[in-house]
């Protein structure tokens, strides 16, 4: 039986700063601790786990497979731990900071002008927003919910569907007016393919040609490497994007993109995805406030949530 002086969530939460802060010295001065107490509380749960956690040998805290495998869940129970006590002392209402990562798109077409009304309705919750289109480890960018399009992986993530929007090709009238407007998949070896540097699910642009669908790789002369960025040089007038058609919608109505070649779209659907660690437990309250808010608030013109 193991002895109730062993403060376990202590070591845990030492152990994960030690880890983020990237050595015992730095975490020392996080927690106003020793070096020398930091290292000795690290040695004495190695010691009765039985396993090493972290190699001594590098300038810089080094994990072990065990070390890495530890540090993850230790970041589960200790955002577990805090949520609990944020609920016991706030009556499960909606309170604390909020790690939102969501792709470049989204955030600028949704998540952000939405914040405001967010915030207004759950005014004790702060969020730390980061917007990007690569991929991110909700573990490693400690984020609490991520915002994904495309295709969901088999993962340890809970999915809550947002939505999905159908992909479109679009141009600036100035490019149109250089060069003749494709009228079918074979044409667009005539034209600037513009595509993005981060990894797609579907890397190419599927068409139907002759009752079949093709899939034509955008390989122009220059790539971008998030969606805003991608529909930034298309209204520049450098070539043709294909992109989330909520991105473009403005754009087609004002008349500053047109779309192309919509009788051979497909009407693919990109589905989104708000996406969180979960492992069976309850789902914290601000992350809980943030997805009924999203399903509520967000309207991607595409074929419903399902």
């Amino acid at each position: 039986m193991m002895r109730v002086d062993v403060n376990r969530f202590g070591e845990m939460e030492v152990f994960a700063r030690a880890v983020e802060c990237g050595g015992f010295s730095a975490a020392a001065r996080a927690l106003s601790m020793s070096p020398s107490a930091v290292s000795k509380l690290v040695s004495r749960l190695e010691s009765r786990l039985g396993a090493r956690l972290v190699n001594r040998s590098t300038r810089r805290l080094q994990l072990t497979p065990e070390g890495c495998a530890f540090y993850e869940r230790s970041v589960v129970i200790l955002a577990d731990l805090t949520e609990a006590e944020q609920c016991a002392a706030a009556g499960e209402a909606p309170r604390g900071r909020l790690r939102i990562n969501a792709n470049v798109p989204f955030g600028t077409h949704f998540l952000l002008p939405l914040l405001p009304r967010f915030l207004a309705r759950y005014p004790d919750i702060s969020v730390d927003v980061a917007l990007s289109d690569t991929v991110v480890d909700l573990l490693e960018a400690r984020a609490d919910v991520a915002i994904r399009a495309g295709p969901m992986k088999s993962s340890s993530l809970v999915a809550r569907k947002l939505g999905a929007t159908r992909m479109t090709i679009v141009g600036t009238p100035a490019y149109f007016a250089a060069r003749p407007m494709p009228s079918n998949a074979e044409e667009l070896k005539d034209h600037n393919l513009l595509g993005p540097s981060y990894i797609r699910s579907m890397p190419g642009w599927p068409l139907l040609q002759h009752g079949l669908i093709v899939e034509v790789a955008p390989t122009g002369n220059a790539q971008a490497s998030d969606g805003e960025a991608l529909r930034a040089l298309a209204l520049a007038g450098l070539g043709l994007a294909r992109m989330a058609a909520f991105q473009v919608r403005d754009d087609l109505a004002a008349g500053r993109l047109v779309a192309v070649l919509e009788d051979a779209n497909p009407g693919d659907l990109e589905d989104v995805h708000a996406v969180f660690l979960g492992s069976g437990g309850p789902v914290p309250a601000r992350v809980r406030a943030l997805l009924d808010f999203l399903v509520e608030a967000v309207d991607l013109g595409g074929s419903g949530r399902g």
